[in-house]
């Protein structure tokens, strides 16, 4: 049987979820093969907190099953994949594919939409993006309000990144919000829509990326802790523990279940 990858990529589930099992620069690729041709899809930058969210939330589970790719960001669940036999695989981080996306879609005619955050932190990435990537078309920068947004305020902006013409749609509203709305609006907007919350502050230069050798190290998370405390600790408390429970649970029945019969 041939497996069509653009419509159905590999995926393991880890802790019940799926992520998908492709290389950094397969995912990009085909990121941009499906913005070329505005297909409406959806993808989500998925870490441990995202995981461990989905585990204790059926709705958010439901979200992740239904998206069109789940990457790989953070080093556990690269190990994951690994020790579940993708031998190839490497990180796919929410501030590389911002980076890559922007890069290659600068090279190759593809505009891209950023919507979320602060109208602050959105001046600050038009800066570097125009720096960085000076034939970058961006299609627009939209902040958008905490509340809800009514249905005529969610029907303009609907309007106004498909008129822009985006192939790629860059969100930034936070786990899990970012992810729900990228699932409502499927099939609504015409472009790839990736959930890149945490990538918008680092890539203006409001909080700072870990060194490489931290982040391969698996301690990025440490990193991020030191920098804003108050708002990670909790988070890395109740969802670290579980993980690692879950992850372990899940390799000792696959180790059983791949046991020959004595």
């Amino acid at each position: 049987m041939i497996i069509d990858l653009e419509k159905c990529p590999p995926s393991k589930d880890i802790v019940g979820s799926p992520v998908t099992a492709m290389p950094f620069a397969s995912q990009i690729a085909l990121m941009l093969r499906w913005a070329k041709e505005r297909h409406s899809k959806a993808v989500c930058i998925a870490n441990v907190h995202m995981l461990v969210e989905a585990y204790q939330r059926p709705d958010f589970a439901a979200i992740l099953r239904s998206a069109d790719l789940v990457t790989p960001d953070g080093m556990p669940l690269v190990w994951m994949l690994k020790m579940l036999g993708v031998t190839n695989q490497d990180r796919v981080a929410g501030l590389d594919v911002l980076e890559s996306l922007c890069r290659k879609a600068s090279l190759e005619g593809v505009s891209i939409f950023f919507l979320g955050s602060e109208q602050s932190i959105l001046d600050a990435m038009r800066v570097r993006l125009e720096r960085e990537f000076s034939n970058l078309v961006i299609a627009g920068m939209e902040p958008l309000p905490f509340r809800p947004l009514t249905s005529e305020e969610d029907e303009e902006i609907i309007q106004k990144i498909n008129q822009s013409g985006a192939g790629i749609l860059l969100v930034a509203l936070g786990c899990p919000k970012q992810e729900a709305w990228i699932l409502q609006h499927r099939g609504k907007i015409n472009s790839v829509m990736v959930g890149l919350g945490g990538a918008f502050p680092v890539y203006a230069g409001i909080h700072k990326r870990a060194p490489l050798i931290v982040r391969s190290m698996g301690f990025e998370w440490l990193y991020r802790l030191a920098q804003e405390p108050k708002r990670l600790w909790d988070r890395y408390r109740r969802t670290i523990p579980i993980f690692i429970y879950l992850a372990c649970k899940q390799l000792i029945n696959s180790s059983r279940q791949a046991a020959p019969l004595s």
